[in-house]
C-alpha cells in the first residue's frame, strides 16, 4: 500500500448522551483526492473537526506521515498544514478578499501590515485558481462559488498540503461545480491531498478514487471508486438497500385546492398559472434564474404580488403577507431550512410549534405539557433522530433539521404544502425518507408542490410538472409523458409554450 500523509485509528468521540464517532479509521494517500461519504448524523463532521483541531478525541490515534499527532486547536492543525473548507463559508463579508485570505496570518513587519505584499501575493493566487475577480474585491459582493474560491486560496497561503472540503459543491450549479472539480484536479497534481466530503454520487465519481463510509457514527468501510456499485455504496450508507427510492403511492387526485391565474411581479416573472389538487404532487422545476422561489414567495405573501390572481377551492382571495397564506392553509418549507426554516438556537420541539404557539396558550401561560407531547408525536411522525425534544435544532444533522420543518408544517392546518428544494444537502437515507413523507401526505389528501432542481426526483415523486425559464412558464407535462429531455428542452425555452401544456 502507498505510504500515507494522514492517518487515523480506533478514533472516539464522545458528547453528552451520544457517541459521534466510535473507533473509526482513515487513511489519505499523497496526491489523493479520497470521498467521504455517510447519511447526515454518520460522523463526518465530527471526524473533520477532530482532524482539524476543533475537537479531541477520547480514544484513538492520528498520524501525519507516520508520525503521531494531537492537535489541541485548529492554530496546530494549520501549522501542520491542514485546512478545511465548509459547505457554508465563514467569510468577514465587509472586508476585502486579501484580508479574507490572510486573516490570522497576515504579513507584518516591524509592526506594520505589509498591505502591499499581502494583495501581491492574495492576486497571485487567485491568478492560480484562474479567479476572475482580485483581492480588492470586497468578500461579500461574491457568490457563493467564489467565496470557496478565497477559501482555496486561503488554505494555500497557510501552505496546507492536506486540505478538507466539506460539501463545497451544495450550493453550487453545474457550472461552478466543474469549476471547482477543475480546481481540486490541480491542486492533485500539484500534490495536495484533499478529502472530499459529499452526499453527491457525481462529486465522488468526478474525482475520487477511493470512498470512505461511515455510519452511525462507526467506519463501515473503503472501497475503490471504480469497483463498488451505486446499489452497494447506498447499501453499505443506509444499512439497507432502497429498491424504490421515489415511492410514489397511486393517490385518486381529488379537487382543485389552489390555483394561480397570470401572476407576475415586476423585474422577476410574469404571466404564471397554474394549479393542484387535493392528493396532487405538482413539480415545479427549471434552470438557475427560473425564478421559481421567488413565485412561491409570491404567493405565500413573503413578497408583493404586481399582478395576476389566486384561488383558494375556487375562491379568489387576497394575501398580503404570510400570515394571510397560513390563515389560508398554505405552508411554505423554504430552501434554506438554517435562516428561514428553523431557529437554531431553540429545541426541537418549540420549533415545531412555535407557528401555532397561541393554541397552546392558557389563560396567561403556555401549557408546556400539551406542547411537549403535541411536539413529541409529529416528531415521532416524522421519525426525527434526537435524544429528546428539548434538544437544540443545530445539534440535528441536516435530514433530521429538514424532518423537523416537515414536523412544523404537520403541526399547522395547512392544505397545501409548498416545499422548495426538499432534499437538498441531505443523504441519500434521509432522500428516502423525505419522499416516504411527501407520499405519505399526499396520501392523505395534501395538495403539494414540490420545486426541485434534481431531475431524478422531479421524475419519480411527480403527478404533473410545471417547467420555467426566466420568469415564465414554458410548459407543463403529465407524469406518464416527462422525460428527461423534454424537461430541459422546456426549460432553455426563453419564449412561453403553452401549446406543451397537458390539461
Amino acid at each position: 500500500m502507498a505510504d500515507t500523509i494522514l492517518r487515523l485509528k480506533d478514533i472516539t468521540k464522545i458528547f453528552p448522551g451520544v457517541k459521534a464517532l466510535d473507533k473509526v479509521e482513515f487513511d489519505l494517500r499523497p496526491g489523493e483526492i479520497h470521498a467521504l461519504m455517510g447519511e447526515n448524523g454518520a460522523g463526518k463532521s465530527t471526524f473533520i473537526k477532530v482532524i482539524t483541531g476543533v475537537h479531541q478525541a477520547e480514544e484513538g490515534e492520528m498520524y501525519l506521515n507516520e508520525k503521531p499527532v494531537r492537535f489541541k486547536n485548529t492554530r496546530e492543525a494549520q501549522k501542520a498544514g491542514i485546512a478545511a473548507i465548509y459547505q457554508h463559508v465563514t467569510a468577514y463579508p465587509h472586508l476585502t478578499v486579501a484580508e479574507n485570505i490572510f486573516m490570522g496570518h497576515q504579513k507584518i513587519r516591524m509592526g506594520f501590515v505589509q498591505w502591499k505584499q499581502m494583495y501581491d501575493e492574495a492576486d497571485k493566487l487567485l491568478k492560480e485558481l484562474n479567479a476572475d475577480f482580485n483581492s480588492r474585491r470586497q468578500m461579500g459582493t461574491l457568490s457563493v462559488a467564489q467565496q470557496q474560491m478565497v477559501e482555496i486560496a486561503k488554505a494555500l497561503s497557510m501552505d496546507a498540503h492536506i486540505l478538507i472540503m466539506d460539501e463545497p459543491t451544495a450550493s453550487l450549479t453545474k457550472r461552478e461545480s466543474e469549476e471547482l472539480y477543475r480546481i481540486a484536479r490541480k491542486l492533485r497534481d500539484e500534490g495536495v491531498s484533499i478529502i472530499f466530503i459529499s452526499h453527491r454520487f457525481e462529486d465522488m465519481y468526478a474525482l475520487a478514487t477511493r470512498v470512505t463510509v461511515f455510519r452511525d457514527a462507526k467506519y463501515i468501510g473503503t472501497y475503490d471508486v471504480d469497483k463498488i456499485t451505486n446499489a452497494d455504496l447506498i447499501k453499505a450508507m443506509v444499512g439497507r438497500e432502497i429498491t424504490d427510492l421515489y415511492p410514489k403511492p397511486d393517490v385518486e387526485i381529488g379537487e382543485e385546492v389552489l390555483r394561480v391565474e397570470k401572476l407576475g411581479r415586476t423585474g422577476y416573472f410574469k404571466d404564471v398559472s397554474f394549479s393542484v389538487r387535493k392528493g396532487e404532487i405538482l413539480g415545479l422545476t427549471g434552470l438557475v434564474g427560473a425564478r421559481r422561489t421567488e413565485v412561491i414567495q409570491t404567493i405565500c405573501g413573503i413578497e408583493k404580488l404586481s399582478s395576476g390572481k389566486i384561488f383558494v377551492h375556487g375562491k379568489e382571495v387576497t394575501i398580503k403577507n404570510a400570515s394571510d397564506a397560513q390563515s389560508l392553509g398554505i405552508g411554505l418549507l423554504p430552501e434554506d431550512r438554517q435562516t428561514q426554516g428553523l431557529i437554531l438556537d431553540w429545541g426541537i420541539g418549540r420549533n415545531i410549534t412555535l407557528p401555532e404557539i397561541r393554541r397552546y396558550v392558557k389563560g396567561v401561560f403556555i401549557d408546556e405539557k400539551e406542547e411537549n407531547k403535541a411536539a413529541h408525536d409529529v416528531a415521532e411522525e416524522v421519525d426525527t433522530k434526537a435524544v429528546t425534544i428539548f434538544d437544540k435544532a443545530s445539534s440535528l444533522s441536516g435530514g433530521n433539521q429538514q424532518k423537523v420543518v416537515v414536523a412544523k408544517a404537520l403541526n399547522s392546518d395547512y392544505q397545501v404544502l409548498i416545499l422548495d428544494e426538499p432534499t437538498k444537502g441531505v443523504d441519500v437515507g434521509a432522500k428516502a425518507a423525505i419522499y416516504e413523507i411527501m407520499g405519505e401526505l399526499a396520501s392523505k389528501g395534501y395538495a403539494i408542490i414540490m420545486i426541485s432542481s434534481e431531475m431524478p426526483e422531479i421524475l419519480g415523486m411527480c403527478d404533473r410538472i410545471v417547467v420555467m425559464c426566466e420568469g415564465r412558464v414554458t410548459g407543463e407535462l403529465g407524469r406518464n409523458e416527462t422525460t428527461q429531455e423534454k424537461i430541459l428542452e422546456l426549460a432553455m425555452t426563453k419564449k412561453s409554450a403553452e401549446r406543451s401544456a397537458v390539461q
